[in-house]
């Protein structure tokens, strides 16, 4: 095993067998080979090198705990589990940081475990089309669509904040503006997905 260590022909099974013995090389090693992967997807989503490195941290912590506990079941590719435990644990800080926690926990529990990495990268563009798709939104359905949706606020609320006459119009707007967040949102997927000639 040491010599395994030592020239870099490690699988998955090696680095939680490793793990499981408290093996310190092992775990030196894990935390160097995946977090540039997990720095890239921090800060292209509102973090810094620091938020990377701590995010990564407790990744890396969930996992050596759930090993140690004899829980973790190798199902997927171990890049793939630390990089959606590190996922959920940013999703986590942003939704505590931004107060927005209906869209974002929900967001957040839906996420499977994939095997394929590309999966997930592929869930990030949708997201971001989506973002992209908000922005051309305009206003007032943007605003009303994220008090909604990302700050909890009920149609009472809503129909007094942006001056509806009842709950029934501010529903009725509501619904509305989600076709045209609907509609821009998949003339925005078309032209991505355009296969090219």
């Amino acid at each position: 095993m040491l010599k395994k260590i030592i020239t870099q022909e490690l699988s998955d099974a090696d680095f939680v067998e490793g793990l499981k013995n408290r093996s310190s090389l092992l775990l030196e090693k894990l935390y160097k080979l995946h977090f540039p992967m997990v720095l890239q997807f921090i800060i292209q989503n509102s973090g810094n090198e620091q938020d990377a490195k701590d995010i990564y941290q407790e990744s890396i912590i969930v996992l050596y705990n759930k090993i140690q506990e004899g829980s973790f079941e190798l199902n997927s590719k171990l890049k793939t589990y630390i990089y959606s435990v590190a996922r959920r644990l940013w999703l986590k800080k942003l939704n505590s940081k931004y107060r927005k926690t209906t869209v974002i926990r929900d967001f957040e529990e839906n996420i499977p475990l994939e095997d394929d990495l590309g999966k997930l990268v592929e869930k990030e563009e949708h997201f971001k089309i989506l973002q992209g798709a908000l922005e051309k939104l305009g206003q007032p359905c943007k605003a009303l669509l994220e008090d909604f949706y990302m700050d909890g606020l009920s149609m009472e609320d809503l129909s007094e904040k942006f001056g509806y006459t009842n709950a029934e119009n501010a529903k009725n707007q509501k619904y509305k503006c989600l076709l045209r967040l609907k509609k821009i949102f998949f003339i925005d997927y078309s032209k991505e997905n355009k296969p090219s000639v």
